[in-house]
């Protein structure tokens, strides 16, 4: 339930509420009556409004009267020097109340101190101020002449905007003889007129009646409307068409022109109007006439709308019929000769036709077998027949009137596939008459066109590394030769690579000719791959052709560097490389050796140290991978190096690989042994304090297995010392790499075979050599194989040239 607005009020404001509403009651209860006629002009008077209440106009304007309601528009305005009502507009009572009987216009007039509201109605009188109108200016009514008299005939109503007595009140009728008025009143009180017919009405004595409808209202003075009745005399059919002629004769050439009029008859009528609108027609036609001659229904031409043929029909008997809008009709006749003249050109009629042809078909074959017939007789039915040129066939006179078609060349359908060919017979008249037959000859197919692949041979690319399915190429062959025997199949021949079939690499969409890969490809493995691909045509027998498509496999950088040298022995221990006390600034130390298995940009190579135990002591070539000194040794710089080199090829993305070179500082391999005990591999420069003192942790704990690896290495000393005694004497028949244990730590002897110069500078000797084992050095060549000095422990003091046995350590 919805809780309504209780607005609270203060006691005084309760009071003066009631009184309000009392004051209001009691004016609501007064009201006041004006009556005014309407169209009045502005500021006429209405009434005496402070008369009517009572109040001197003073008054009025002293408690603020005034109109608060009246409408949207405002008729009237309230004086308050005199307290009367006058109106402020002119008023139409028509458009104001229209139709209603009683015009009432209410306005309230609000009276303040104490308030009264005053109900004031003011009646709008009407005046005869609008004339009767009818809808229509004429009336129009149709009777024919035999309507019995008595009929009546209801007429439109006239309008009349006022009310009451100024209203339509009545209707008059003009004179006539014929026609009487008869006015009614319908249940609303509205008038009304109906027309009676008198007398008999005949259209032979006056076809057409005018007179005058008058409408008049009960106003002083009284206006009028009138309009114009007209009434039509509709006739009576009772008078039949007649010809002017019962029989017409007429006579044509058998060539006359379609569409020429050869005879126009003509009937009368004496009635009117449709009584006398007369139609012609073509009766019992046969059908063949029918298709000869047309009549015009209006005009009743006879026209020619097909040929005329003096040999097949030579007179024509045509029936007209003439007939009015009412029904009756009448007859007559046409007599049409038909005169002879040359006009049939000769008729050619095919009795046989022999296609389509096979495109191999034999010299002089029979295509077609035709009749030539002239229906003129003499020199106008004599006839000659010929063939359109440039066709491969002739014509042959078979017996009488028959004619044979043949050919005279042999037909090929790829070159032309049909022809159109046109045979011509003329008679010998004067002029002569000619006509053409075209014949649509079809060449059928023969399977003589193997399929053409659209190029010679074919070129296709991929990427290694595809997804099997992945599309390779596109092969389209064509054949000249239509439906089945251009029907084309793909097919892979049947060959190995690599010691599988190809169907297991690649396979061809036998419709379209589309090839797919079956595997993923390895550009490592293979970088092309050539196969040949045959179409073969759906014929009988069937032809085919081969292509052959060679597959490239394009490379992708996914293989990284492989470091061919420095090689380590299989147990897993570091590869030493050894470096001269004295070396200069870039003295070449080794050389990291590298090959990428990828091709092109994948496969170059750039070399950069990333760590190293003297962060500014070597360097190493961006191409070359050359690790060269970049300044002399000092006595501060550690025994043993380690550099971290890493190798990255120029793929996208990179792939790279790092491999990590041990370089020891000595002058001679004696030197090097009596020291390994001593070495020790410093961090990088850049590894943090935490993992050194973890490395000091480490050996602390470790102080309890320091005698057992002192012993152990004193033996591997003991016994290292005698091998090497014998390995000196036979240095040059060592094999390519042996390993001597020094307190469990190997060494791995690596050997070269080189031409050197030996020179002699006070207790160290230096040599000064050019690598050139390819074996051991497989990528470098030339130039890029460098230089290295190293020590040796045994060399001939006088000058010259000896082979020697380069020893390099690996830990």
């Amino acid at each position: 339930m919805t809780m309504g607005f209780r607005p609270k009020f203060r006691a005084w404001e309760r009071v003066l509420l009631c009184f309000l509403l009392g004051t209001l009651w009691e004016a609501g209860c007064r009201q006041i009556r004006y009556s005014v006629p309407e169209e009045m002009e502005k500021d006429s008077f209405v009434g005496d409004l402070s008369k009517d209440l009572g109040l001197e106009p003073q008054q009025l304007s002293e408690r603020g009267a005034r109109i608060v309601s009246g409408g949207k528009k405002q008729y009237f305005a309230l004086n308050l020097q005199n307290g009367h009502l006058y109106v402020s507009e002119k008023i139409d009572r028509e458009n104001v109340c229209g139709q209603i009987s009683q015009c009432l216009m209410t306005l309230q007039v609000l009276v303040e101190e104490p308030v009264k509201l005053i109900h004031v109605e003011v009646e709008i009188l009407d005046i005869n101020d609008n004339s009767p109108t009818f809808p229509v200016e004429e009336i129009l009514l149709e009777i024919r002449e035999i309507t019995t008299p008595g009929a009546r005939f209801h007429l439109q109503d006239a309008q009349d905007r006022d009310v009451g007595n100024n209203s339509l009140q009545n209707y008059l009728l003009g004179f006539s003889t014929h026609f009487s008025l008869n006015v009614q009143t319908k249940t609303g009180g509205t008038k009304y007129a109906e027309l009676i017919l008198e007398k008999p009405l005949d259209r032979e004595e006056q076809a057409e009646y005018q007179f005058l409808l008058i409408a008049t209202d009960g106003g002083d003075p009284v206006r009028t409307g009138e309009t114009q009745i007209r009434i039509r005399v509709l006739d009576v059919n009772d008078n039949a068409p007649i010809f002017q002629r019962s029989l017409y004769e007429v006579s044509v050439p058998e060539d006359v022109q379609t569409g020429t009029v050869v005879v126009q008859v003509q009937a009368v009528d004496r009635d009117e109007g449709s009584n006398a609108e007369i139609t012609y027609s073509l009766i019992k036609l046969s059908e063949a006439s029918s298709l000869l001659f047309k009549i015009g229904s209006i005009s009743g031409e006879l026209r020619i709308v097909g040929s005329l043929d003096f040999e097949a029909d030579q007179l024509h008997e045509l029936e007209v019929q003439a007939i009015d809008g009412g029904g009756l009709s009448a007859l007559t006749y046409i007599l049409l000769r038909v005169t002879d003249v040359n006009d049939n050109p000769p008729e050619i009629t095919i009795t046989s036709l022999f296609s389509p042809v096979p495109e191999d078909s034999p010299f002089r074959t029979v295509i077609a077998l035709f009749n030539v017939h002239d229906r003129d007789s003499g020199e106008n039915g004599q006839v000659r027949c010929v063939v359109s040129s440039h066709v491969p066939f002739e014509i042959s006179r078979s017996f009488d009137n028959y004619y044979s078609l043949i050919s005279n060349d042999i037909l090929d359908r790829e070159r032309i596939s049909n022809y159109k060919i046109t045979i011509t017979a003329e008679d010998r008249g004067d002029p002569p008459l000619t006509s053409s037959q075209v014949i649509e000859l079809q060449v059928s197919d023969k399977n003589d066109n193997p399929p053409v692949f659209h190029q010679s041979y074919y070129l296709a690319y991929l990427m290694e590394n595809n997804s099997p399915g992945a599309t390779i190429s596109s092969l389209k062959a064509s054949d000249a030769d239509i439906e089945e025997n251009a029907l084309i199949t793909y097919s892979i021949t049947n060959e190995t690579f690599k010691g599988l079939p190809l169907s297991s690499y690649i396979s061809v969409n036998s419709e379209t000719g589309v090839l797919y890969a079956l595997r993923s490809f390895d550009y490592e493995q293979f970088s092309e791959l050539q196969l040949k691909v045959t179409a073969k045509d759906s014929g009988d027998p069937p032809l085919s052709s081969s292509v052959s498509l060679t597959l490239f496999i394009l490379d992708q950088n996914d293989n990284t560097p492989e470091i061919l040298y420095p090689t380590f022995p299989s147990d897993g221990s570091s590869g030493v490389e050894l470096a001269p006390r004295s070396a200069e600034s870039g003295y070449l130390v080794t050389k990291v050796v590298a090959v990428d298995r990828d091709s092109g940009q994948n496969a170059w190579l750039s070399y950069r140290l990333l760590k190293s135990t003297e962060l500014e002591l070597f360097s190493v070539g961006l191409h070359t991978g050359e690790i060269r000194t970049t300044r002399v040794f000092l006595d501060k710089d550690f025994l043993k190096q380690t550099l971290v080199v890493a190798v990255t090829d120029n793929g996208e993305p990179p792939l790279s690989t790092t491999i990590s070179v041990t370089v020891v500082v000595a002058d001679s391999i004696p030197e090097i042994l009596s020291d390994l005990s001593s070495l020790e591999t410093p961090g990088f420069p850049n590894d943090s304090k935490l993992t050194y003192y973890l490395i000091i942790a480490v050996a602390a704990v470790s102080c309890l297995f320091f005698s057992f690896i002192i012993l152990l290495l004193a033996l591997r000393l003991r016994r290292w010392h005698k091998e090497l005694g014998s390995a000196s004497r036979h240095l040059e028949g060592i094999q390519a790499s042996q390993f001597l244990g020094i307190d469990g730590v190997q060494a791995f002897l690596q050997t070269y075979s080189h031409e050197v110069s030996c020179t002699i500078d006070s207790q160290k000797s230096h040599l000064k050599f050019s690598a050139s084992n390819s074996q051991e050095f497989p990528n470098k060549q030339g130039s890029d194989q460098g230089e290295s000095i190293m020590s040796w422990d045994a060399c001939n003091k006088a000058n010259g040239e000896q082979a020697f046995t380069k020893v390099g350590i690996f830990f």
